[in-house]
């Protein structure tokens, strides 16, 4: 087994915990740069293309390295990986904030976002492994609000802290976040029995034989398109809503962070969902349907209405996440290629979010704000399309 079940003195519950904040921890430095973005510009002195490097390479190094997670996490077993990964998000954060330049800080980013992307193979992993098929939604939807829990919490405490120390100390925090889900992850992981359990040789064969399978790559793809969809959106709301309705930079930021609102809802409640329904492709089928008209009507109402289109629309993208990872178990049928599946659909997820703003700032010039948010909402329909041909229940 790549993964290893809990033992009895250890509930799949307090796992699930564990991981969890070992997976928002990760999260946060993830998000720790954007509410505090004004001060790196000046501070630093950063161009937007410096600006936009800094969230990027997030994504592009999770991109690179979802395959060899998966190997690593059959290979060397679920402590050492999840060590592992909230070791990099601890050093990269002492990094950018020991050394306050641009290439340090790029270079800390990078290893922050090896971190997340080894939690992000790592965490799904382990709770479809310690959950019973029957009670897997609940619990993948619960661990799919690690990004909203995340990005919310950083972006109230991080220019709580920032406004009067300056963004080093949000860093630092970062940093304080990761050792303290690092004690935790390891100590109920290691009272769960959870050891390697597999050589170089068998870990290969078993990444071989999980990225073989077709509909793996079919769930991914639909992660990918939905990825592509949302992270173009997200990623762009703040300026649309700063330069075409005339917010405030901070009333923007806040308005922006109903998505992520939205996104925790959505996610926690589908996974229930998908659990009593007894499916997960028409979870995720029918939220990349609804994705289509939410997308452009994000970017067309406005007034008192926009703030519930914003949660509409993260409802819908964390539906999305949820359905998916607690398909993949289901998919491969095998204990042994659930990180291999893990890791395959991680590279649909990144891959969209490196592709969407590209995409997205390729189409605004021709095609308008809602244009190129319903263009959008396109990629969604073909994600619903691709689904539902996926051999998942």
């Amino acid at each position: 087994m790549a993964t290893e079940a809990p033992a009895a003195h250890v509930g799949p519950w307090l796992v699930l915990g564990a991981v969890f904040l070992a997976s928002v921890a990760a999260v946060m430095a993830q998000f720790a740069a954007p509410p505090v973005m004004p001060l790196l510009i000046s501070g630093l002195g950063l161009d937007l293309g410096q600006v936009s490097a800094i969230m990027s390479v997030f994504s592009v190094t999770g991109l690179v390295l979802a395959l060899p997670a998966g190997l690593a996490l059959s290979r060397f077993g679920t402590i050492a990986t999840g060590a592992a990964a909230m070791a990099a998000v601890i050093f990269g954060s002492l990094l950018g904030a020991a050394v306050p330049s641009y290439p340090v800080l790029l270079l800390g980013r990078a290893a922050q976002g090896v971190g997340v992307g080894l939690i992000g193979v790592v965490a799904p992993a382990i709770v479809a492994d310690a959950f019973p098929p029957r009670r897997r939604g609940a619990a993948m939807g619960i661990w799919s609000m690690w990004v909203p829990v995340g990005g919310l919490l950083m972006y109230i405490i991080a220019p709580a802290i920032a406004e009067p120390l300056g963004w080093r100390p949000v860093w630092l925090f970062v940093a304080a976040a990761g050792l303290v889900s690092l004690l935790v992850y390891v100590g109920v992981l290691g009272a769960a029995g959870a050891t390697p359990s597999r050589s170089t040789s068998d870990a290969l064969a078993a990444l071989r034989r999980g990225i073989a399978i077709r509909d793996v790559w079919r769930l991914a793809l639909v992660f990918g398109l939905a990825s592509t969809a949302f992270g173009a959106a997200n990623t762009f709301l703040p300026t649309f809503l700063v330069g075409e309705r005339g917010f405030a930079l901070a009333d923007a930021s806040l308005a922006s962070s109903l998505v992520l609102v939205g996104a925790g809802i959505g996610a926690g409640a589908t996974g229930i969902i998908s659990d009593r329904l007894g499916s997960r492709r028409r979870v995720f089928v029918w939220a990349s349907l609804v994705a289509a008209p939410l997308m452009p009507a994000a970017f067309l109402i406005g007034g008192a209405a926009l703030p519930f289109a914003l949660v509409a629309m993260g409802m819908v993208s964390g539906a999305i996440p949820s359905a998916i990872f607690a398909s993949v178990p289901e998919v491969v049928q095998a204990p042994d290629l659930v990180p291999a599946g893990m890791a395959a659909i991680m590279v649909g997820q990144n891959g969209g979010f490196v592709a969407g703003p590209i995409l997205f700032a390729v189409l605004l010039p021709p095609l308008g704000w809602p244009g190129t948010a319903a263009a959008s909402g396109v990629l969604a329909i073909a994600g619903a399309l691709v689904g539902w041909r996926a051999r998942v229940r």
